[in-house]
């Protein structure tokens, strides 16, 4: 294995090793190969179309509740059936949608940004794909079975013990937690090796494109908090169906205690879903201002700072929970500084975009009316960081503005503005600007439409979760006015999915690079081959694409035959050795099947544990046999360059 210099920017194999380098990574075809499947762009695709999917499920909920309470006294649906709602699409929103699309936008793009032919860990990428789908698929078809949950996506304890939660309805919200963090932290160990132990020789950790960056920083933060909400999630469903007293004071437990674990983790995943859109921000604010990014290196620290106070403020939920005068101030100061590295984030990109030559398309849209209602959202944060004033409007509507200012002004504006930019990468054509432009105005005004009377609303007292309201109350108008931008929102999400389906066969050939963006991923074909490079490229700069022509180099010496793929070091991107990574297996697909069983049948009868453990093991246990690949994969990763 050497590293030789091309004859062209784009360096190829020849014909006949290109075709067999293609069969070699591509999945089976038909049904088997369906259910098979592990390359990382397929698995990613389904994993997006999936987490978009619930998104639009969690949307329509949203809608019914709006149309509940557009006008008082309304009786369209059941406090019991409203009850059901908010918390489906609170738990939709959070769980099902927000962090799962980010890991599942990254499975696609990281390793083609860094020049890895694939992910670390392909099978358990699958495997985490069809656990995910299977949790979301539990609890919607309990929720069509009138056995959904209705204590809220947040679960507060008593409310949701045995004591007044009798039934199975929390019971699947709760598995449904086990199965959603079990994928994330799946794909969390998938990326964090995939960065830091396959990027291409020459990708130093400097050189490192900024989305890598967020993703690296996310999937760490996923280590530290998801484990804490599968443990309050374990002990709630033991308290309920085993007999345990984990939050019964009664017996010696604490409610409190679901409140600390359950936020440890919830604050923190309010920024496991904004950190990844800075990546997203940094990449098309980048190619759109025709410059590098300004202050690369603050932007990285500001990440990392953004992470570490992010687990530092999960008490700013329980201000009005019985604790400590004094310990609640420096969760105040927290709350506080954790908007200093977000601000130095945003004066970088308005630098770029100042000292750039602008392309004012779609994506770029999207990504300024970020700024501008993360700003709302931020300053109504800032407000809601000061005790007295946090006690006042707790659990108003004032709390579910800001809420939806930073989760879908932070997060969603910025990924509809990634799958404008990248939705050429994933299909070869591009999405129309026209309509993406209705979509873009419809959305922007739709949000604002629908949650600024949300702060009005707040402030005058009315409270989250009620399911109707009296008419002498005077929230009438404001509430109609909310229906009605939400109404619009619902209309600007129906004519983006019009767009993708019309433009996925009749758009526009995008070409491989139609921005002229300066990353790797834009220096293959749209879509990418099934080994994303033919000849894996050396890095030498942090927009390889943007650099002075020059005569690059790749890396020969891997086999076409094998899946095989490049290790390097974790600083320097220095070439260490070669692995093979496994073929296509239905064994992630059956192993999640028999996981499902089992988790499923334990909400019902302790005797699944005992039974269900069998189908795991032997999924397990074909899964991961030793076979003649592995054993020749022990000699070839043995080979230095």
């Amino acid at each position: 294995m050497s590293i030789d210099a091309a004859d062209s920017a784009f360096p190829r194999l020849p014909p006949h090793e290109a075709a067999t380098l293609e069969r070699t990574w591509s999945d089976p075809p038909g049904v088997y190969g369906w259910f098979s499947a592990v390359n990382h762009k397929t698995v990613s695709l389904r994993f997006m179309i999936v987490t978009f999917g619930f998104f639009v499920a969690g949307g329509i909920l949203a809608l019914i509740m709006r149309l509940q309470l557009a006008k008082p006294d309304n009786t369209l649906v059941k406090p019991d059936f409203y009850n059901q709602l908010f918390t489906m699409h609170g738990s939709t929103m959070m769980f099902l949608f927000a962090v799962p699309v980010m890991q599942a936008v990254a499975m696609y793009l990281v390793p083609l940004m860094i020049g890895a032919r694939s992910v670390a860990f392909p099978r358990m990428n699958a495997f985490a794909f069809w656990i995910f789908t299977f949790g979301g698929l539990m609890l919607y078809i309990a929720f069509f079975l009138d056995i959904g949950p209705d204590v809220g996506w947040f679960a507060y304890v008593p409310l949701a013990g045995p004591q007044f939660s009798p039934g199975k309805r929390v019971d699947f919200w709760a598995q449904m937690i086990t199965f959603t963090e079990t994928a994330s932290l799946m794909e969390a160990i998938i990326l964090i090796t995939t960065i830091l132990k396959m990027r291409a020789p020459g990708m130093t950790l400097n050189r490192m494109p900024l989305f890598v960056w967020t993703m690296l920083v996310t999937s760490f933060m996923v280590l530290f908090a998801m484990p804490a909400v599968m443990l309050a999630s374990t002990a709630l469903i033991t308290d309920r169906l085993v007999g345990t007293h984990f939050y019964n004071p009664a017996e010696g437990g604490d409610a409190v205690l679901w409140q600390h674990l359950f936020w440890f983790f919830g604050h923190p995943e309010v920024y496991l879903i904004f950190i990844p859109p800075l990546g997203f921000i940094s990449s098309i604010v980048t190619t759109f201002a025709r410059r590098p990014v300004v202050g690369y290196p603050a932007m990285v620290l500001a990440l990392i700072a953004t992470a570490f106070f992010a687990f530092g403020l999960w008490v700013h939920h329980m201000f009005t929970a019985n604790l400590p005068e004094l310990g609640k101030t420096f969760f105040t100061a927290a709350s506080l500084i954790i908007a200093i590295p977000t601000a130095v984030q945003i004066f970088c990109w308005i630098a770029t975009l100042w000292s750039g030559r602008l392309d004012l398309r779609t994506p770029l849209l999207f990504v300024l009316a970020f700024f501008v209602i993360l700003l709302l959202g931020g300053l109504t944060g800032l407000m809601l960081a000061s005790v007295s004033l946090d006690t006042q409007l707790h659990d108003s509507y004032f709390v579910v503005a800001h809420l939806h200012y930073v989760l879908l002004g932070g997060a969603v504006f910025p990924l509809f503005g990634a799958f404008y930019y990248w939705f050429p990468k994933f299909t070869g054509r591009m999405l129309s600007e026209r309509l993406g432009r209705w979509n873009f105005w419809l959305f922007f005004i739709g949000f604002n439409v629908a949650f600024f009377p949300m702060h009005l609303l707040g402030l005058e007292g009315m409270p989250r979760r009620v399911y109707a309201y009296p008419k002498e109350m005077d929230w009438g108008a404001m509430n109609l006015v909310a229906t009605l931008g939400a109404a619009m929102i619902a209309v600007s999400v129906l004519l983006f999915i019009v767009n993708v389906l019309r433009s996925r066969r009749h758009g526009e050939l995008a070409g491989s690079d139609p921005w002229q963006a300066g990353t790797l991923e834009w220096s293959v074909a749209s879509p990418p081959p099934a080994g994303n490079f033919e000849l894996v490229p050396v890095v030498h700069g942090r927009y390889p694409l943007w650099l002075p022509r020059r005569t690059p180099a790749y890396v020969t010496g891997l086999t076409s035959e094998h899946r095989e793929v490049l290790v390097t070091s974790v600083a320097d991107a220095e070439l260490d050795h070669r692995l093979w990574l496994p073929k296509s297996s239905p064994w992630p697909f059956l192993a999640a099947l028999a996981t499902t069983a089992f988790f499923v049948g334990s909400i019902f009868t302790p005797w699944a544990v005992v039974w269900g453990a069998i189908p795991v093991a032997i999924a397990a246990t074909v899964w991961f046999w030793p076979s003649k690949s592995t054993t020749e994969k022990r000699t070839a990763s043995e080979v230095r360059p």
